[in-house]
Parts: structure tokens; sequence; C-alpha cells
């Protein structure tokens, strides 16, 4: 299963208001697990940075300038998304924003239920608790020490980690998959385990057969145990 974990920056809260996307982080899962593939994108707004927006992201007018506008970089961005489920901390927002950029260029929007909120999930798991994705870090101990400022790809990244933990913890990294440098391929089939090399040895003797044998004999012909027989050897 193919997800993109997905974080933007923007200039202010309503891109009704004005306000637009300024940088764009996601990165690829395969079954839950980093494939090492990412797109990451700085993006000129076309208007001045607030001061108040500033302070969280610190991408200032100078530095955006020279970046491309949404516009310029809208194709390879819905490329790499494909047709993948999206996983978002507090997707309502993004996914605001994201559907406001692309119906200003004339294209179809994403629709919200391709959208997996993980604010929400954290919500449900522990209700009453900080959920913010810095808690999410303390909580699972993820190591944020580098996010001092929000960042589209630094939090795409942490996402991920939180995400994993949020769907069941670690356990997906078992090997259960090809384990390949770079992108994962998608599994020919669905994942069947390889048989054992060496047979575990019989858990039950051949005494213990015997006397299960015989108690289920005094039971009578109606008992349920004669209808499945023995127990196996192993």
């Amino acid at each position: 299963m193919r997800e993109i974990v997905l974080d933007t920056e923007t200039t202010g809260l309503d891109p009704e208001a004005g306000d637009r996307i300024v940088e764009i982080g996601a990165v690829e899962l395969w079954n839950h697990l980093p494939t090492g593939q990412v797109f990451h994108a700085y993006i000129n707004p076309e208007r001045a940075m607030p001061a108040d927006a500033f302070a969280v992201h610190g991408l200032g007018d100078e530095f955006l300038r020279e970046k491309p506008p949404f516009r310029e970089i809208a194709d390879a961005f819905l490329e790499f998304l494909g047709d993948a489920r999206l996983v978002i901390h507090n997707a309502a927002f993004d996914m605001k924003f994201l559907n406001a950029e692309l119906r200003w260029l004339g294209h179809a929007p994403i629709p919200p239920d391709r959208a997996v909120d993980t604010l929400a999930m954290a919500r449900t798991r522990f209700p009453g608790a900080p959920a913010s994705l810095d808690a999410l870090c303390r909580r699972f101990g993820v190591d944020n020490a580098q996010r001092d400022r929000h960042g589209a790809l630094l939090d795409a990244e942490l996402l991920a980690e939180v995400y994993l933990e949020l769907v069941g913890g670690r356990q997906p990294a078992f090997g259960l998959g090809p384990a390949e440098a770079g992108r994962a391929e998608a599994p020919s089939g669905p994942w069947r385990p390889r048989p054992r090399p060496v047979p575990l040895p019989p858990r039950l003797s051949e005494t213990e057969l015997a006397a299960h044998a015989a108690f289920v004999a005094r039971l009578g012909p109606g008992a349920a145990w004669a209808e499945f027989g023995s127990p196996p050897l192993s």
C-alpha cells in the first residue's frame, strides 16, 4: 500500500483571504515504511510574508523571491502523489490550502477522503492528551531535536515515524517484505511466510497421543473430538 506523508507551510491561515503555500514536504511510504523517495519544494507565494507566519517557519520574502510559484511545481507534485493515500497532521488545514492552489490552476481537487488525519487518530487513541506533532514525538520517543522551527519536509519525516507508531508501533518493520535501499518495490502478490528450513520438534509425546486417543474413545462416537481426529505431532 502506497501512502504519502505530507506537510505544508503557508503565509497564514486562510487561502480565501489571500494566504498561500510556501513549502511542501512529502515522504513516500510503502506498507508504512519509508522508501527514501521524497518531494520537497519551496514556493514563491507572490505576496509578502506576514511577520507572525515568518516567526513560525522562518521563510522570508528574500529567500522565497527566487523560488518557483505553485503553478510551476503543481504537475510534478501531483505526479508524485499519484493515487496514494495521504497522511497529514490536521489534514483539513493542509487540504484546504492544497485544493485552493489546485482550484486556482483549474485542477480537480483532491477528495477529502484520501487524507488520513493523524491529529484525529491521536485524539482518539489518547483522549484529552496533547496531540501536537511535538507532543507525539515526545510520547513515542521520536527525536525531534532539529525542529526549532516548522519545516515541511522535516515535519513530514517526523510524522512518518509518528504515524508508524499510531498504526501499531514498529512491528511493520519486521521484515515482512524485501528490504532494499531506495524505493521499495511493490510485492508481486500477497505476502506468505516461507517454510521453516528445519521443522519444529514434536510437541506431544507418543504416550500423550495414546492417552488422548483413549480419552476420546471413552467419550463415544458422538464426541466432537472424534470428528477432528488425533492432534498433530507439531
